[in-house]
């Protein structure tokens, strides 16, 4: 059995990656699982533990660090962040693909283990979408830029990247991305 794709999307806060996954998911056609980080930071509302993410304490994240848990981790905005090799390495072995969503410095971390990566960066159409899609999360406006700052230095290494979509039409999106695994990921 073949092994299944790893993809690696990654793009600023409110370039849309939530939902564009969330749609690709539902879609037939391709074996395919997001897998879900660790964080810990607080929950935000309607979050679900093991969906969204395993929301963990700092002391267990870091015991889980130590013994070699985690595929790539890094702490993002004072938060803890990590995807765990059993999301991603049983998966891929029975043949289904994964894609894990991380910010710009786990992509590269991961990228050194796994050099048969597919690797996405997802933008917004203009940087000042990303205040506008913020905006929507009625987040506050010292978080909001926070991130839009965060957002300014994630897209300048958006070279670090084999491809990169623009996240304007929600669906037009979606099939960019489908066709995209659906081709790379039959290389194997």
């Amino acid at each position: 059995m073949a092994q299944g794709p790893l993809i690696i999307l990654s793009g600023p806060a409110g370039a849309g990656k939530s939902t564009v996954v969330s749609r690709l998911l539902h879609e037939d056609g391709l074996p395919l699982r997001r897998s879900i980080s660790v964080t810990t930071r607080d929950r935000r509302p309607g979050e679900k533990d093991g969906e969204d993410y395993y929301f963990w304490t700092r002391e267990k994240f870091e015991a889980e660090k130590s013994a070699g848990a985690f595929i790539e981790c890094a702490t993002v905005h004072g938060q803890y962040y990590g995807t765990p090799r059993s999301e991603v390495d049983p998966y891929r072995a029975r043949g289904i693909g994964v894609i894990m969503v991380i910010d710009v410095e786990g992509a590269a971390q991961v990228r050194l283990k796994y050099p048969d990566a597919i690797t996405v960066f997802l933008k917004a159409p203009s940087f000042e979408e990303y205040r506008r899609r913020m905006l929507l999360r009625t987040e506050n406006e010292a978080t909001i830029e926070r991130r839009l700052e965060t957002a300014r230095r994630e897209l300048e290494r958006t070279h670090e990247y084999e491809h990169v979509l623009v996240s304007d039409q929600v669906e037009a999106t979606v099939a960019q991305l489908h066709d995209l695994i659906a081709r790379k990921g039959a290389r194997g």
